[in-house]
C-alpha cells in the first residue's frame, strides 16, 4: 500500500472538511515579488491532510493557476511540462471542450473569473459555531494579499444548507472514491468493483496525488516533478441552478409518469415526484441508492427533502443486476457521473475516470414553487491527476453525450449541456423524457487550477 505523505498533501483533497462557511477569494498579482511574498507568509496557515487532535475553527488552502504560475515566475520548462488542458485559457477551452455555449457561455460569467488576471484561489473554510474566526481569517486574507500588492478580483461565498442538501433538494456528497493510503475510512461501492461480484478494491492515490503510481503505475517526472509532487489539479465551476423550473418541470413529468406506468392510481403527487426525483438522479432524495430500493414504505415515501440518510450504502453494481436500467435509469445523474460496472469489463472502463468531489452550496435556500429572483447554486469542485481522462470525460463524454449508454445525443437531465437531442433520457425504457428540456444549470463561473503540496508552494514562494 502506497505511504502518502500526508503533511505536504493539502488537506481538502483526501479530506472532506464538512464545515458550513466557505469564502473563495481570487487574487491578481501583478508584482512577482509580491505573490511570492503572500506565499511565504500564507504557506503556514495553509491546512494539511495530517490527523486533526481536534477540528480546526478554520482552515485555509491555496491553488494557483496557470497564468499564475507564470506570474510567480515558474520557468519555461516547468511550464512546458505542464498539461495542455492546464495551461490554455479556460474561456477558449470551456465552450469547446465542454460545450459552455449559449447561456452558460464565458461571456455570461461572473467577472473576473476565468481570466488571465486569475492567479491565486485561497479557500477559506469555518467550522460550525465559529463565524467570527472563519470572517477573522477571510478579512485577515483580504488583507494580507493587499498589504503584499495583489488585487481581489473575485470572491464568492458559500454555505452549507440543512440536511446536507444542495439546492435542487438532495443530500449530498456520498459515493466518493476510497484511495489507497487515503485517510477517509472507505467502504463497499466505493472503490473498483471485482471480478467475484462481492468486493472492491481502493483506487491507487495517483489518480488524485500527484508522484505516487496511478493504475498504470505511471508516476510523474520531468522538469515539473518538483513541482506536481503531492499536488493535483482542481475543478472550479460555478454552477447556477433555476430551483422552480426544475421542481415544476419535475412535478409535471412525475404526473405524466404515472399516468403512463399506471402508477397514479396507487402512489399521490408527493409519492409520484418522490419517484421521479429518484429516477432522474439515482438516488432518493435523502440519498439511498434506487438501485437498492426502487420503492419506499408508505413513511418514507413523501418529502424526503426533510431528511437524510447518516451513512447510506454504496454496495451496489449496474451491469449484472440491473443492465436495462429498470431500477436505476441508464440516464440517471448518478449512473452517468459514476457508471461502476454498466460499461461492462468489470468496472474498468471506469477505473481511470473517477474524480474526488467538493463544494458547497451558494446563496439561500428556497421553499415552494414561486421564485424570488435571487441567485442560488452550487460551487463545484473536483480533484484529479488529469483534466482530459478524468473531469472532462465526465461532462463532456457522459454527461452532454449518451453514446457511452445507448442513448445518443441524449444530455445528463442535470448537467448536460443545449446541445444535442436537448432532451434527456431518464429510463432503460419507455417512459422517459419525450421532449426538450429547458436548461436549469447554468455555468457562471470555471477555473481550472493547480493545487501544489506544501513543499512546492515554498519552493515558489522562494525561487
Amino acid at each position: 500500500m502506497a505511504s502518502l505523505e500526508l503533511n505536504d498533501i493539502q488537506g481538502n483533497i483526501l479530506r472532506g472538511y464538512g464545515f458550513p462557511h466557505a469564502a473563495y477569494l481570487f487574487l491578481r498579482a501583478d508584482d512577482q515579488a509580491g505573490g511570492r511574498a503572500f506565499l511565504a507568509e500564507t504557506v503556514g496557515d495553509v491546512t494539511d491532510a495530517g490527523h486533526w487532535e481536534e477540528r480546526p475553527a478554520t482552515t485555509t488552502n491555496l491553488a494557483l493557476t496557470c497564468a499564475g504560475l507564470r506570474a510567480l515566475g515558474a520557468g519555461d520548462p516547468v511550464l512546458a511540462a505542464l498539461p495542455d488542458a492546464f495551461c490554455e485559457p479556460i474561456r477558449e477551452r470551456a465552450p469547446r471542450v465542454l460545450d459552455d455555449t449559449g447561456e452558460s457561455a464565458p461571456e455570461k460569467w461572473d467577472e473576473g473569473i476565468g481570466t488571465d488576471a486569475s492567479h491565486i484561489l485561497v479557500m477559506i473554510n469555518g467550522s460550525e459555531g465559529n463565524e467570527q474566526p472563519f470572517a477573522d481569517a477571510v478579512a485577515g486574507a483580504i488583507d494580507r494579499a493587499r498589504r503584499h500588492g495583489l488585487t481581489l478580483i473575485h470572491r464568492q461565498d458559500a454555505h452549507a444548507l440543512d440536511n446536507r442538501r444542495e439546492h435542487f433538494g438532495w443530500a449530498d456528497g456520498f459515493g466518493q472514491p476510497a484511495i489507497e493510503g487515503g485517510i477517509d475510512r472507505s467502504g463497499p461501492g466505493q472503490g473498483i468493483p471485482q471480478d467475484d461480484g462481492i468486493t472492491w478494491r481502493d483506487l491507487k492515490p495517483g489518480e488524485f496525488v500527484l508522484g505516487y503510481p496511478d493504475e498504470d503505475g505511471q508516476t510523474v517526472s520531468g522538469p515539473a516533478a518538483w513541482l506536481l509532487r503531492n499536488g493535483t489539479f482542481m475543478v472550479y465551476r460555478k454552477l447556477r441552478q433555476d430551483v422552480v423550473l426544475f421542481r415544476r418541470q419535475l412535478y409535471e413529468e412525475a404526473a405524466r409518469y404515472g399516468r403512463t406506468t399506471g402508477l397514479d392510481a396507487t402512489l399521490d403527487g408527493d409519492q409520484l415526484y418522490e419517484l421521479m426525483a429518484a429516477k432522474v438522479v439515482g438516488r432518493w432524495r435523502d440519498g439511498l441508492a434506487i438501485e437498492l430500493a426502487d420503492r419506499r414504505s408508505e413513511d418514507e415515501s413523501r418529502k424526503l427533502g426533510d431528511h437524510a440518510q447518516d451513512d447510506p450504502d454504496n454496495d451496489f453494481r449496474y451491469h449484472d443486476d440491473d443492465g436495462p436500467g429498470f431500477r436505476c435509469p441508464k440516464g440517471a445523474h448518478i449512473r452517468r457521473t459514476n457508471p461502476r460496472d454498466a460499461l461492462g469489463w468489470g468496472g474498468r472502463m471506469v477505473t481511470r475516470h473517477r474524480i474526488i468531489r467538493r463544494g458547497m452550496p451558494y446563496g439561500e435556500y428556497l421553499e415552494g414553487l414561486q421564485d424570488d429572483g435571487h441567485d442560488r447554486g452550487l460551487i463545484f469542485i473536483c480533484f484529479n491527476a488529469d483534466f482530459e481522462r478524468q473531469f472532462e470525460v465526465i461532462q463532456a463524454q457522459w454527461c452532454n453525450d449518451g453514446n457511452a449508454f445507448h442513448l445518443g445525443d441524449d444530455k445528463d437531465y442535470l448537467l448536460g449541456d443545449n446541445r444535442g437531442t436537448g432532451k434527456a433520457t431518464i429510463q432503460g425504457d419507455p417512459p422517459h423524457f419525450a421532449r426538450a428540456q429547458p436548461l436549469i444549470v447554468l455555468t457562471r463561473g470555471c477555473e481550472y487550477l493547480f493545487v501544489p503540496g506544501l513543499s512546492a508552494l515554498r519552493q515558489l514562494a522562494a525561487a
